[in-house]
Order: structure tokens, then C-alpha cells, then sequence
């Protein structure tokens, strides 16, 4: 582990030929081959301890490879993360940053209305005490969603999975310093020009401050921004000065100006702009749209069911990038997670208190297989089969979709699910 990690930091952080930088690439994948058979081998070992002995042994290994990667992580330059990706879409986005330490206040996520479900203020206090101890992407839906649907309920036009689909694209639900600017100057998560938010900023969550960087008041301020345009292309189709689809024309209006989707009589064309940004942004939300309904529906579900809850602590990390060896049942560790380490955090504690073996081959023999076809959400799937048994494993969300830790260079994401996959249940 220690091998591969320096080798990862020295190909990420030095400028090599092209020849000399696919070599080191390949001592990496064999270093981690061997050391996923290491794993295997642990694994082995420790099921042949006594019961009782079984979970210390567990954790001395975890501690053991955590002061491992601390051990070397002096010696290696900072990492290039690549900009967390849209998790409804699977489409990685332009450019990357190096994201320095973030501690998010769980105040953050505590300041939304009694009214807003249970599980969802959970989802972000979790994040935000997890996130306190180290560093960690911004890239998490789980602090907005109390946000989402507080401003998903300003207009019936504009509905919470919109909101969440729009934020996906404009900035992977980053906030706070390291949010983006873009070329033409527009901040925070919703992506404000400075007119706008003059307008459109307020202090939603009542701290004091209207921050253009926050969640609440970004969130609640496009709502409003959106509601307002809603009404208007709805007024202006009235008046048979604009035609097409209301909604379609409000996110073209959030991306291009209220005054091209005026200028144009409906969806600004022509310039290269029109073609090759705001068209394919607003197909973009659209196409999403259905997923975060799903993604929104579950974290927001109170019913007690254990595969509900595990799916909820897996989605909390989307946008967390993916670590070799990354992730134990007390949450990311070296800053992410692998397949099968988030599959062990989100059952551990979903059950509070259930642990799986480590690996994907391991995590195979837990439960009982059901049919793929008879999964439900908190299933773990399993693909990539070879002579030793699964090489990935994920966890089930339902509609064929699926929430995991996927290679080295991605993130935590909702991707539908593999060929060839098998289900397990291993709660009930």
C-alpha cells in the first residue's frame, strides 16, 4: 500500500515522458494486485481466530494500514483530485483543483425547519462530524437536501429534484472557499453573477450573513430566481411572445439570461455559446432529473428499513474520491473510500454495529443471493468476476441503478449497474 501510494504521489505530482509515466502506472496496478491478495489472505486468517478475537484482529489491521498511509503521506506532493463529477449523469467535468482542508460546522445542515425529515438532517450532521476530522472533497448532496426541498416548494414549476439536478451541473454541490469561479465571474454553488445575487441574496438561514458561497442562501436563492422566471416565460408564452417548454426555458434563462430566451421567441440558438453550452446544460438537468427524484426520495425516507438506511450513509459521500484501500467501518480514511471499503461503512452503520469482511471476494459469502431482478435498495451487487470471485462490489439503489467507490482517479457515484452483476442481501 505504502509502495503504490508513493508511486500514485510521485506520477501525479512530477512532469515525466509519457513512457516513464505509463511504467510507473503499471507497478501501481501490480503493486495493488498483490496487495488485494494480501488482503484476501488477512481476511483468511483472521476467520480462523477465535469468535471473540475476530473484530480486535479486524481493527489492529485497520490501524495498522491507516498508520501506514500516514507514514507516507509526508513524503508525497499534493494530490490533483479531479473535479467530483455529476453523480446523476456518470460524465466527469472539465478541469481539476486540489482541494485543501475543509471542516464543515454541523450547524451548517441544522439550521433547516423542523418539517424536513429526520434522515436527511442526519445525512449532513454525519458528514459534517466525519469531515471534522480531516480533509474531504466538497461534494456532497447530503447538506443541501433539507435546502432542496425547503426551495422546491416556492412554485409548483420548480421542484426539488430540478434543484438538485441543476446544482449537479452548475458545481457537483461544492460550496464554501473552494468553490469555482467561472470565466464570466459567477460564485458559490448556484454559480451568481454579482447583479443577480444582489437581487437574489439573502440570508435564508438566518447566521447573519448573505453568502454567496453558502448552501442555504444559494439554494434558496435560485429557487426564488427560478420561480421568478418561471412565471415570466409562462406570461410571455401567454402573450405568444416565446414557445416551448416552460421548464426548458427557465434553466436556459439560469444559464444564458431571461433576455436570450426573450430575444430568441424560446431557446437561445445560433451562437456557439447557445449550441454548445446552454442546450446541452439544460438537456443535461432534464436527463437527471429522474435519478435525483430517486436519489431525493431516499435520503428523505424515515421508514426504519435497514437497506433504505444503508443506501442513505453511502450517498451521503458522492463526489468523495476514490482511495485504494480507502474506507473502514468508521467512515473514509486517506481521504475516500474503495468499492468494498464503502460498502463496509454504510452496512456498519446502517446496523450499528454489523461488519463485513473487507474485501469484495469476502463480502460475497455474507447473506444469501437473491435475483438480480428481486433486489432491493441496500442489496450489495457484485461484478467483475474473475477466478477468485467478485473484483467490485456496489450497493443496489433500485430502477438499476447503483451507488459506488468505482477506480482510482473517479468519485463516490450513481452509475447504473454492471453486466453480469449478482445480488446478495446481507441484512434483512
Amino acid at each position: 500500500m505504502g509502495v503504490a501510494a508513493a508511486i500514485g504521489g510521485i506520477v501525479q505530482g512530477a512532469d515525466m515522458p509519457d513512457a516513464a509515466e505509463e511504467f510507473a502506472m503499471q507497478q501501481i496496478h501490480a503493486v495493488a494486485d498483490q496487495a488485494a491478495a494480501v488482503d484476501v489472505t488477512i481476511d483468511d486468517y483472521i476467520e480462523l481466530l477465535p469468535e471473540h478475537s475476530r473484530e480486535p484482529a479486524r481493527r489492529a489491521v485497520d490501524t495498522a494500514a491507516e498508520t501506514a498511509q500516514s507514514a507516507v503521506a509526508p513524503f508525497l506532493p499534493s494530490p490533483v483530485i479531479a473535479v467530483p463529477p455529476d453523480p446523476g449523469i456518470g460524465e466527469s467535468l472539465p478541469g481539476a483543483f486540489t482541494e485543501p482542508e475543509v471542516v464543515w460546522s454541523a450547524e451548517e445542515s441544522a439550521v433547516a425547519e423542523s418539517t424536513v425529515p429526520e434522515s436527511i438532517r442526519r445525512a449532513a450532521g454525519v458528514v459534517a462530524s466525519n469531515v471534522a476530522a480531516g480533509p474531504m472533497p466538497i461534494g456532497s448532496i447530503a447538506v443541501f437536501v433539507p435546502w432542496f426541498t425547503k426551495a422546491g416548494g416556492i412554485c409548483e414549476g420548480i421542484t426539488a429534484p430540478v434543484l438538485a439536478a441543476l446544482y449537479s451541473v452548475e458545481n457537483g454541490f461544492r460550496h464554501g472557499a473552494t468553490s469555482p469561479v467561472s470565466p464570466a465571474g459567477a460564485r458559490g454553488p448556484g454559480q451568481f453573477m454579482p447583479a443577480t445575487w444582489a437581487r437574489y441574496g439573502k440570508d435564508a438561514d438566518g447566521d447573519g450573513k448573505v453568502d454567496v458561497l453558502g448552501v442555504a442562501d444559494s439554494v434558496m436563492a435560485s429557487g426564488n430566481l427560478l420561480c421568478d422566471t418561471y412565471s415570466q416565460i409562462d406570461q410571455w408564452k401567454a402573450e405568444g411572445v416565446v414557445s416551448g417548454d416552460t421548464l426548458d426555458l427557465t434553466l436556459a434563462a439560469y444559464n444564458a439570461g431571461v433576455g436570450a430566451v426573450r430575444e430568441f421567441g424560446g431557446m437561445p440558438r445560433g451562437s456557439d455559446d447557445y449550441e454548445n453550452q446552454t442546450r446541452p446544460y439544460v438537456a443535461k438537468i432534464r436527463a437527471s432529473e429522474e435519478r435525483f427524484t430517486s436519489i431525493l426520495r431516499l435520503l428523505q425516507n424515515d421508514s426504519g428499513d435497514v437497506g433504505v438506511r444503508i443506501v442513505q450513509a453511502a450517498v451521503r459521500y458522492l463526489g468523495l474520491p476514490y482511495v485504494w484501500g480507502g474506507g473502514s467501518v468508521k467512515g473514509p480514511s486517506s481521504g475516500g473510500f474503495d468499492c468494498s471499503g464503502l460498502t463496509s461503512y454504510a452496512v456498519y452503520d446502517a446496523t450499528a454495529g454489523f461488519i463485513l469482511p473487507r474485501t469484495s471476494e469476502t463480502q460475497w459469502n455474507v447473506g444469501v443471493e437473491v435475483p438480480l431482478s428481486d433486489a432491493r435498495p441496500g442489496d450489495l451487487l457484485f461484478g467483475n468476476w474473475g477466478s477468485g470471485g467478485p473484483g467490485h462490489v456496489a450497493i443496489y439503489l433500485g430502477n438499476g441503478q447503483m451507488v459506488h467507490a468505482p477506480t482510482t482517479g473517479d468519485v463516490v457515484r450513481i452509475a447504473p449497474i454492471f453486466e453480469n452483476m449478482k445480488a446478495r442481501r446481507v441484512v434483512s
